[in-house]
């Protein structure tokens, strides 16, 4: 058998196996054959492929540290495909759907099993209503340039709480999407951020939950 034990371990592995098992996870259970498949640009782009094969193997060999980082691998499968393929793409969109399923899942691991990040389970409470729009107004309040980070970090850690108009080079951000132990990250930075720079507000693209912001990232179509 192999596995880590505790119910944490047992959960995570029987997420990534259900979504593994899906037939329409099949692009993302082994490697990106790029050769084979003519696409000479990907291993530039790209630059840490990941598939769940690899996870799936990982977590039946105990070879996590702990489930958040066998979160991370199963997110940087995610951010590899909407990264390489071109927003509203079959594959972006295939990418943002499962992501968002395994967010879900994950965030209910989290909380039933106490296996918070960092500061422990407290990190991954459920967001109050009252945070979510604490949120959503501190994005008023902070520059375009930390706007900017906080979209990298939710790509990273929840790319499926991000829509992205390509056809107006924007990106929309879902509170509802966020992971708890996500949101409680970003919440801190935003709320760090506001106490730093509470005074300069003009000249930045204001921004809630639901509403719009620039971002310069692009994608690629495969």
């Amino acid at each position: 058998m192999g596995g880590a034990a505790g119910p944490e371990w047992s959960a995570i592995t029987k997420i990534v196996s259900q979504i593994y098992a899906r037939s329409d996870a099949e692009p993302f259970r082994d490697a990106v054959d790029w050769k084979a498949l003519g696409l000479y640009d990907y291993p530039q782009i790209v630059k840490r492929p990941m598939d769940l094969g690899i996870v799936k193997r990982k977590l039946e060999t105990a070879g996590y540290k702990s489930i958040h980082d066998a979160a991370e691998d199963v997110r940087l499968v995610w951010k590899n495909c909407m990264e390489y393929n071109a927003d509203g793409s079959d594959f972006y969109i295939l990418a943002q759907n499962l992501s968002k399923r395994f967010e879900d899942k994950f965030a209910k691991v989290v909380k039933e099993t106490n296996s918070g990040k960092g500061s422990g389970a407290a990190s991954a409470a459920e967001p109050t209503l009252d945070e979510k729009k604490a949120f959503a107004k501190s994005l008023y309040k902070i520059t375009k340039e930390q706007l900017g980070q906080v979209i990298v970090d939710l790509e990273k850690k929840c790319p499926a709480s991000l829509t992205k108009n390509s056809a107006e080079d924007e990106v929309e951000i879902n509170v509802d999407h966020i992971a708890p132990a996500a949101f409680h990250e970003v919440l801190a930075y935003v709320r760090s951020c506001g106490e730093e720079s509470s005074a300069s507000s003009s000249g930045r693209k204001k921004k809630s939950a639901g509403s719009k912001s620039s971002s310069n990232k692009k994608s690629r179509i495969s």
